[in-house]
């Protein structure tokens, strides 16, 4: 199984591709860096062209998409929703089925904690890819750990139908 994790954004979107049958492995992770002069329709537009790069480079099976954190900047829950509906649109084009998860989820699931801060994260992503490096920049760390989030979800949804008496 390999999934595509996106950290959505309309200036820097992280990508994850990570591997996660047996044990999980890096295989890419990086940031589609987008000028801020651009018009915003440009932006999203370059954006979805370079996450359809990656999605035919890595071929991955599902994509997961980290949600928009509300907050009270509602101006930036807009446009990383743009970026997100970017996201899902360039994975179902290619026919690849889309999971989302909130950034409280991620955090839980990765460092065992909900409220983890960025460099927590990084550091756990870290450790469980087996990273001599912490994976730079933050945006990308965070696109791994929504990667890794859905691998562990997946495991524990099966693990459950298996083991659910009937």
């Amino acid at each position: 199984m390999r999934i595509l994790g996106v950290d959505p954004g309309t200036i820097n979107s992280g990508y994850g591709v990570v591997d996660g049958e047996e044990e999980m492995h890096m295989v890419d992770c990086g940031v589609i860096n987008l000028p801020s002069r651009l018009p915003m329709e440009e932006r999203l537009r370059s954006l979805y062209n370079e996450l359809s790069k990656i999605i035919a480079k890595h071929k991955p099976s599902e994509v997961a998409i980290e949600e928009p954190f509300i907050g009270h900047n509602v101006k930036s829950a807009f446009a990383i929703g743009r970026a997100q509906a970017i996201a899902i649109l360039a994975a179902v084009n290619q026919g690849l089925p889309v999971y989302y998860y909130s950034p409280a989820k991620i955090k839980q699931q990765i460092t065992s904690y909900g409220q983890s801060d960025k460099q927590q994260v990084q550091e756990m992503v870290r450790v469980q890819l087996r990273l001599s490096e912490l994976p730079q920049p933050s945006d990308a760390a965070d696109a791994l750990a929504v990667a890794m989030c859905h691998i562990q979800q997946r495991r524990l949804n099966q693990w459950l139908t298996e083991h659910t008496p009937k």
